[in-house]
């Protein structure tokens, strides 16, 4: 089982507040799957605009958050430790179905498994919950590159 901290998480992705989507990962299997977790607050800055009155947590970023979870488990999977030059894009979204909104206090749970990785492009099936309900589910695609 392997576990890490928000600090380990810094090291690894090169998002920051506010896009950083990944508070916590509670598990992750090499080659397999990740869970990891989303703690949904008030504060966070897409509230203001979406909505004031009832504020959710937009699907799109839901599809992030799983999205920077696969690129963990990625790196993990291929025992890669990405630098500067490293750049891990979305390429596909497919079957993305929203069942449950999101709202500030929820803690959101990503989990995600690989379905094939070749060639610095994997596939992943994603969920997001809140407790045991489904909020979120989709195929990812990724894709990783090194640019200059």
């Amino acid at each position: 089982m392997t576990t890490l901290d928000i600090h380990q998480i810094l090291k690894l992705l090169p998002h920051r507040y506010p896009f950083l989507l990944v508070d916590r990962v509670l598990d992750m299997e090499k080659g397999k799957r990740i869970t990891a977790l989303k703690n949904v607050t008030m504060n966070e800055p897409f509230f203001n605009g979406h909505f004031p009155h009832r504020p959710v947590m937009p699907g799109v970023l839901m599809l992030e958050a799983m999205a920077q979870a696969a690129a963990l488990l990625s790196f993990h999977s291929l025992d890669i430790v990405p630098d500067d030059n490293t750049v891990y894009y979305f390429a596909a979204i497919d079957g993305a179905r929203f069942k449950r909104p999101v709202e500030p206090g929820d803690q959101l749970t990503l989990e995600v498994e690989i379905e094939r990785m070749k060639a610095g492009i994997s596939k992943f099936k994603g969920r997001a919950l809140v407790g045991t309900e489904l909020a979120c589910e989709a195929s990812l695609m990724c894709a990783m590159r090194q640019i200059n």
